[in-house]
Parts: C-alpha cells; structure tokens; sequence
C-alpha cells in the first residue's frame, strides 16, 4: 500500500501555493505542520480529488486521484464540513453512506460502531443543529470512516475538541495508522508530536521537513516555531 505524490503542484495566476511537492507514503500517521498560507489545504484537496493539479501527479497504489477506485479507498475530513443542521446524526450518517455505494442493512450497522467509536451514540437521533461543535466534528470524523478508508485525510481535525476529547481522537488515529495511510493537519503540534510516525512540515508550499522525530532532536514545538516565527508573528 503506497500513496505517491509526484511534482505535485497549484499556481493561481503569479502565486505558487503548492511547489513540486513530491512524498511516497506507507501505512502510518503523518502529521503536516504548517503556518496559515503555508500550502497545506490545498495539498489535501488535491490528494482528495477535490482540486485539480496546475501539474503533477497522485497515485494510490496503481490507481490515479481521478479514479473511482481510488475514490473508494479515501476518507476525508476538511477543515470546514458541511453539515445539513435539521438531519438528525443517524440520518446523515445514512445518506452519505448511500452515496458511497453502502445497503442500508450495512449502512445502519456501521453507523451504530461509527456513533459509538465517537463517543455519540446518545446522539445520534438528535438534529445536528442541537450540536456542540466538539460534537460536529467528532460526527465529520465518523463520517470519514464511513468505507473503513485506506487513505485518511484529515485536515484540522481537533479543532473544537476539549483536551479529552483529542485525547481519545490521538488514540483513534494512532491505531488506524498501524493498517491505514493517515495524513493529519493540524496546528497543535502536541497531536503531532503524540501520535505521528513522520512529520512533515510546509513553508511557502514546499515540504521543508520530511522524517521521524524523537527527543534526542530536540523540542518539536519549538523547532516549528523556529521555522514558522514569522508567519506566526504576522
């Protein structure tokens, strides 16, 4: 199992946002550190299919990015989701699982593992709206898992979870990395630094880090800041 990403690259008119970004990832979490502006939703939204490549390419295994069976094998979760607020949890979760080929027998019983994984199974008839935004996102990282993903796309997302909360989520990702691709942006660098076999790190849409970190390197947090001190700063 192989995702290849290859001169990857988007350009806007005169700006670059994505410059010939090329990795080759194995099973394993991989957490992509990176300033606002740095490039890094749009490089997910190219491996989602959702934006289209200025040139480059994306491989999963022999499937191209454009192909329904790399499709197949995708979960994505974007920084902003989506949500339809008078669907109770259990009804969405239902029709997104129609729209990527599940029975109903099938849909409803993964729902339930879904809704219970998330720590939401009291809520899964309530309407969305009722929901807390901790409670949104741990309901858009379900809904990620929906096709038990070989390729898992997360971009922010523990953004509205309490210290507990991302507690549980590091411990979910951490074992859905020893089977599954995962790439995980996020801000936070202690997720980061918890559950990620190879950090990547992005400035100025180029991949400036790309390996293993251990203590003897030093403090992850402050090693991005010292990367990143002026971006942050502005």
């Amino acid at each position: 199992m192989e995702l290849r990403i290859n001169q990857l690259k988007k350009q806007y008119k005169n700006r670059t946002v994505v410059d010939n970004v090329s990795l080759c990832l194995s099973p394993g979490v991989y957490g992509l550190l990176g300033a606002n502006g740095a490039g890094k939703t749009t490089l997910m939204r190219m491996l989602c299919g959702i934006l289209q490549p200025s040139g480059g390419t994306v491989r999963f295994d022999r499937y191209d990015v454009t192909t329904e069976e790399y499709r197949s094998v995708l979960g994505y979760l974007p920084q902003d989701f989506g949500y339809y607020p008078d669907f109770t949890g259990m009804d969405f979760l239902l029709y997104l699982s129609a729209l990527k080929g599940l029975d109903r027998t099938q849909a409803k019983r993964r729902a339930a593992e879904l809704f219970q994984l998330v720590s939401l199974e009291e809520q899964a008839n309530r309407k969305i709206k009722t929901y807390s935004g901790g409670m949104k996102q741990r309901l858009g990282i379900a809904q990620a898992l929906l096709n038990r993903p070989k390729l898992l796309v997360l971009d922010e997302p523990t953004a509205g979870l309490d210290p507990k909360e991302r507690v549980r989520f590091r411990e979910l990702i951490a074992a859905l990395g020893k089977e599954n691709i995962v790439l995980l942006s996020t801000h936070i660098v202690s997720d980061i630094e918890h559950i990620a076999d190879i950090v990547l790190m992005m400035k100025d849409g180029r991949i400036i880090y790309n390996g293993a970190w251990d203590d003897s390197r030093g403090d992850l947090e402050a090693f991005y800041l010292s990367q990143f001190e002026e971006e942050e700063t502005q």
